[in-house]
């Protein structure tokens, strides 16, 4: 399922063509010079482009050109009926992948266009995974995550939906990597949306996409997340927070296997499996009226719960270890150990914050220590009001109790307003603070019931 722009002066060879790829499952624009070819790559992403040469005005050589001298980078495949070496040795140097000539075997065509998708697939994989060497890795040496990974294990090679619970930071899209590379589909796209950082507004245009013109502001045609993830796996965390409206919507995706842009005409069959996440508790949610039922009997099939991090402690040195390592090499600073008591410091700690918490933690100390890490630098590091020990310690309220979700929501209150302290209200500075997005925080303050004008109004007397 690419999207196709085909370039040649000929009105019969553009419709055999746009008609071959169309029924190959391709999607394909078409015109008929190399000038509205420019505009379009500019407004619009292609996944590949399939140009004459020689044309009326600018030929496709020219083009080529343009599209180097401009940055915008896509396979390009050259065909002409008057084809010389030194054509093709030009269009290679200008960056052609391939250069194919008239009169075009449609068989032969099909053919190369899968072997240049293929082939950038495969470049796209590679540049990914090289970025993300080591960003993924999910480390543990306790019984509590050797349970999980075994559910991991045990469901990866299905096409069960699994819905993955846990508090804020414990890893959730971590494990949604992990089922989506043991899963028959680890070939295919790994695809992630954060349902709750998405205004209610924009979320379909997300999910599903959208058309040229739909809406004010949509310039040109967007691809959604459940396209993106076609024979692959899409992530959509906090799912909790999805409107009301939007679940519906949703669920008739779930069932029918296939989705409609906003501003569309025609369904697109997908072939997706969706993992879900969320910090809430979706049973008192759905009671409580804000969330579907049907939609939470399509989704919650294998439940997955995380540990939070103060319940798999013996996982701190590993963490640890793993993430001293990891900020050392990615800002060039020289290893640096911890001492035994300043590890026994961190895991005293409760860490309402998660592993996220501790990564933060570490990249602190790594950027104030001279030496190795002692127990006099950890305390410093961590927030006083959240020291730890299984009854709570100075400043803490003591243990916390109810449901999964309602320790999860009293641990993210205490945070943010803790965090919303130390910047004297600023919502820039406690949303950068927190690893979070403006809006989002907004969001969450409303969700739990912290109300930001007593606060400033506290801090203005």
């Amino acid at each position: 399922m690419a999207h196709l722009l085909i370039v040649d002066d000929d009105a019969s060879t553009l419709a055999s063509l746009a008609r071959a790829f169309r029924l190959a499952g391709h999607e394909a624009t078409v015109c008929d010079n190399a000038a509205r070819a420019l505009e379009l790559l500019k407004s619009q992403p292609f996944d590949m482009l399939l140009s004459d040469v020689v044309m009326p005005g600018k030929d496709g050589l020219a083009l080529l050109e343009d599209l180097r001298n401009l940055g915008i980078s896509l396979p390009v495949v050259m065909v002409s009926g008057q084809a010389s070496i030194e054509m093709a040795v030009r269009a290679t140097r200008l960056g052609a992948v391939d250069f194919l000539e008239k009169p075009l075997s449609t068989d032969k065509l099909l053919l190369t266009v899968d072997n240049v998708l293929k082939l950038k697939r495969l470049e796209d994989e590679n540049r990914e995974l090289r970025q993300r060497v080591g960003k993924h890795a999910i480390v543990y040496s306790g019984e509590a995550m050797r349970r999980v990974m075994a559910q991991v294990d045990r469901v990866a090679a299905s096409e069960v939906r699994v819905c993955i619970m846990g508090e804020t930071g414990t890893g959730k899209e971590l494990i949604a990597r992990a089922l989506h590379q043991r899963s028959p589909r680890r070939d295919g796209p790994f695809v992630t949306l954060n349902c709750a950082a998405v205004p209610g507004e924009l979320i379909e245009s997300e999910l599903f996409g959208h058309e040229k013109g739909s809406f004010t502001g949509a310039a040109s045609r967007h691809i959604g997340k459940f396209e993106q993830a076609h024979r692959g796996t899409l992530f959509l965390d906090e799912i909790g927070d999805m409107p009301m409206a939007m679940q519906a919507k949703l669920l008739r995706v779930l069932e029918e296997r296939q989705v409609e842009r906003v501003g569309g005409d025609r369904p697109v069959p997908v072939d997706v499996r969706v993992i879900v996440a969320t910090h809430r508790d979706l049973d008192k949610l759905v009671t409580a009226g804000g969330f579907r039922p049907d939609l939470y009997h399509r989704i919650y099939v294998f439940p997955l719960l995380l540990p939070p991090l103060r319940e798999r402690v013996e996982d701190i040195p590993p963490l640890v270890a793993h993430f001293a390592a990891e900020v050392a090499e990615q800002n060039g600073w020289k290893p640096k150990t911890f001492e035994p008591e300043a590890i026994q410091e961190l895991q005293r700690h409760r860490w309402p914050g998660n592993v996220r918490e501790l990564r933060n933690v570490v990249e602190r100390l790594l950027l104030l220590a001279d030496g190795p890490v002692d127990r006099a630098a950890v305390r410093l590091a961590l927030p006083q009001a959240e020291s730890a020990g299984p009854g709570g310690g100075p400043g803490m309220p003591g243990p916390y109790r109810g449901s999964l979700a309602e320790r999860a929501d009293s641990f993210e209150r205490e945070q943010i307003l803790v965090e919303l302290k130390r910047h004297n209200q600023r919502m820039s500075d406690t949303a950068k603070a927190l690893g979070l997005e403006r809006s989002h925080l907004y969001k969450k303050c409303q969700a739990l019931g912290i109300d930001l004008r007593a606060l400033r109004k506290g801090a203005d007397a």
